[in-house]
């Protein structure tokens, strides 16, 4: 796994707009090597407010949008078209207004999707899909992903893998469902550990003083099980993008001045 590296941004709009221009980067270089790509989404103010910067720039036309693959971190286990749910939030900030293949857009299923109310089901189901998506070059259960992008929460959590909680501790499944979650919805299906390190990148996005301990505490040598952010890991780079206010607790010998 790849040691993390930090930037730093002044604020948070400007580590929107930032990580965006980043993001096209990584797509259009990957779609010139390989003709396609592949992202895992996050949701949340951080991995929304990044999507929404990236359907302002004007650089975004030079992704091929119909060779795009989009998957999601976690979601909420709740009906289809939910505002809650991270895919609604994402359509309404990105989605809807790029001609993506609708076929290459993997949503996790709803609440009153074919599984009904069986988060579990529902976990297996996409699990499955991300078999099939993964080629035999992968020698994996998941695709290898260009980009993994996570938001931080200020209990250090990614996606919906909540610390002590039996999710963080799996080691074989790549997505499980999850009950009995800390923050509303309870119910949620989330990738594990395991898939998030099949990606050739992971980004981890903080903004806020709110993240300022939870920034800290996993990159300070804690346990992946008491802090989830610290074990989320990407196979080439771990991407650590905050703003000043998320990096306060850290001490300046980690990272340069801020970026713009």
């Amino acid at each position: 796994m790849s040691t993390p590296q930090l930037v730093v941004h002044r604020d948070k709009e400007l580590m929107a707009q930032a990580a965006a221009a980043r993001l096209i980067t990584k797509i259009v270089d990957a779609q010139a090597s390989r003709g396609s790509a592949s992202v895992v989404l996050t949701g949340g103010r951080n991995g929304n407010g990044l999507l929404a910067a990236l359907a302002a720039a004007p650089a975004r036309d030079a992704i091929d949008w119909g060779r795009l693959d989009l998957w999601w971190g976690d979601e909420r286990f709740l009906p289809e078209g939910d505002p809650e749910r991270n895919v609604t939030q994402a359509r309404e900030a990105l989605l809807d207004s790029v001609p993506l293949d609708p076929k290459r857009v993997h949503a996790m299923p709803a609440s009153d999707g074919p599984y009904g109310n069986d988060a579990d089901a529902a976990a297996e189901a996409y699990a499955e899909e991300l078999v099939r998506a993964a080629g035999p070059e992968n020698h994996s259960a998941v695709p290898a992903f260009d980009v993994l992008m996570l938001g931080v929460g200020p209990d250090t959590h990614v996606a919906s893998l909540f610390p002590e909680l039996p999710a963080v501790r799996e080691t074989e499944r790549t997505v499980v469902g999850v009950h009995g979650a800390p923050k509303p919805p309870p119910t949620r299906i989330t990738l594990t550990l395991p898939a998030i390190r099949s990606a050739r990148e992971v980004w981890l996005l903080a903004a806020g003083e709110d993240k300022a301990n939870a920034v800290a505490m996993a990159l300070s040598g804690a346990g992946e099980i008491q802090a989830p952010a610290a074990g989320a890991q990407g196979r080439s780079r771990t991407l650590w993008l905050l703003d000043q206010t998320a990096a306060a607790q850290l001490p300046r010998s980690l990272y340069p001045p801020a970026s713009p």
